[in-house]
This record gives C-alpha cells, sequence and structure tokens, in this order.
C-alpha cells in the first residue's frame, strides 16, 4: 500500500467519524428538545370573540396541542365543562380557554320565576346587554281617553337578565299610513318575582314601547315611587 492510498484510507475513517459525531450532535438535540418539550396534550382556544355574560358552545373554539408541561393548570381541556357555563369577562379572539374565563349561568333565587319578552332590538337592547346584567324596564303608554297625556314609567328596576336569544324579524304596523315595516326584536328572560313579572307581562301586552336600561354593577336599584313615573307636564 503506498502513500496515496493510506492518507485516503485515513480520511475516509476521519469521513466516518465525522459523520457518527454529528449524527450523534443530532440525536443529543433532539433528546434535548424532546425533555424540554415534553408531550403534547390538547387544549382550545376562542375562535371568536365572546362578550361578558354570554353563553358558551363548542362552536366558540378550536382544538389546540400544546406541550404538557406549557399548559396552564387552569385549561380547560374537555368542552363538555362548558355545560351550563357563560363568559365572566369579555373574551378574546385567540386566547386559551382556562377555568376562571367561565361561571354558572344564573339560577332563579327563592320566590323569582322566568319570564320572557320580546323587545325592540334598537330601542331595548342595542347590543349592550348581556346576561347576568341587571336593568331597569320602562314602557311608555299612550293617552287612551280624551285629554290624557302620554307618559313613561319605570315598571320595574333593578331586573336581572337570564338570557338574550337570537334576533327576530318581525312586523310592526305603521302609525302614519296603516302599513307594515320590517324589524327587529329579541326575546329576553328575565328573573322577576310575581308582582313584577306582571307588571311585564301587561306592559308587553299595552304599552307603546318597551325599552331597557343598563344599570352599572353596583348601583342602587330602589327608585322612590314619585319618580318612576314621567310626563312631558312634569318638566314644565
Amino acid at each position: 500500500m503506498n502513500s496515496r492510498q493510506r492518507r485516503g484510507i485515513i480520511l475516509l475513517v476521519l469521513s466516518v467519524l465525522c459523520a457518527f459525531a454529528a449524527f450523534a450532535g443530532v440525536l443529543s438535540l433532539i433528546s434535548d428538545v424532546d425533555s424540554k418539550v415534553g408531550p403534547e396534550t390538547a387544549a382550545y382556544e376562542l375562535n371568536q370573540d365572546v362578550a361578558a355574560y354570554q353563553g358558551l358552545s363548542a362552536d366558540d373554539f378550536s382544538k389546540v396541542s400544546i406541550p404538557e408541561r406549557w399548559l396552564p393548570q387552569t385549561a380547560v381541556t374537555d368542552l363538555s365543562q362548558l355545560t351550563g357555563k357563560i363568559a365572566a369577562t369579555p373574551l378574546k379572539k385567540g386566547s386559551l380557554l382556562q377555568s376562571d374565563m367561565i361561571s354558572n349561568q344564573p339560577e332563579l333565587k327563592l320566590g323569582e320565576q322566568e319570564l320572557a319578552i320580546m323587545v325592540d332590538a334598537e330601542t331595548g337592547v342595542a347590543g349592550k346587554i348581556s346576561p347576568g346584567a341587571t336593568v331597569n324596564i320602562f314602557a311608555t303608554f299612550a293617552g287612551t281617553q280624551q285629554g290624557e297625556r302620554p307618559e313613561s314609567k319605570i315598571i320595574v328596576s333593578g331586573a336581572r337578565v337570564l338570557d338574550i336569544g337570537k334576533l327576530t324579524p318581525i312586523n310592526q304596523t305603521s302609525d302614519q299610513n296603516g302599513g307594515n315595516k320590517s324589524t327587529e326584536a329579541v326575546p329576553i328572560t328575565f328573573a322577576l318575582n310575581a308582582v313584577d313579572a306582571q307588571r311585564v307581562a301587561y306592559a308587553e301586552s299595552f304599552a307603546t314601547h318597551v325599552r331597557l336600561a343598563l344599570v352599572a354593577p353596583g348601583s342602587d336599584t330602589a327608585i322612590p315611587s314619585d319618580q318612576r313615573t314621567y310626563t312631558l307636564e312634569g318638566d314644565k
């Protein structure tokens, strides 16, 4: 074997050794990454914004895979936990669903009953009222006899909203030409005592309009009886 052949063999051996070293380095890197990442598990993130107090369903979330070691302990990994739950705060698209983001649906208290009415979507809700909110319910009545003045009444103060349904097209007769104009209303369910339920049912049947006023959290909802009725003449 001449010197040229010996050099070739030496270079070949060195190449093989370098290849083994590189392969060992790759295996070490993979092992290191695996040790840092670890096995993955399923979690869920929002695929759309969800308003506070809105009911939650599986359609609001997308399944994602996250390493177990990086998953918060409060992360929700089973969508069956959403049954009967609502958003505790406004939730943003892309947020990882966690147990402290959800709460139980409001339940009826002793002596309360559920009552649902249709409320004009534009003047009565305007997208600002959600389940769990507290509202005052206003009803406007037209004078039915000659000389009677129209008046607005706060028929219920501090009503608790249990649920808000979907927009529903309805027809409302126009006062000007007797035709029909299209509008939208929303079914809203309240938790009310027996007397307030009667007041709301009466207003839905006989009032010209029923409107809701959102009450700020922590506000005093008690309204004196002499401040519950308004007429234009009363301001003069």
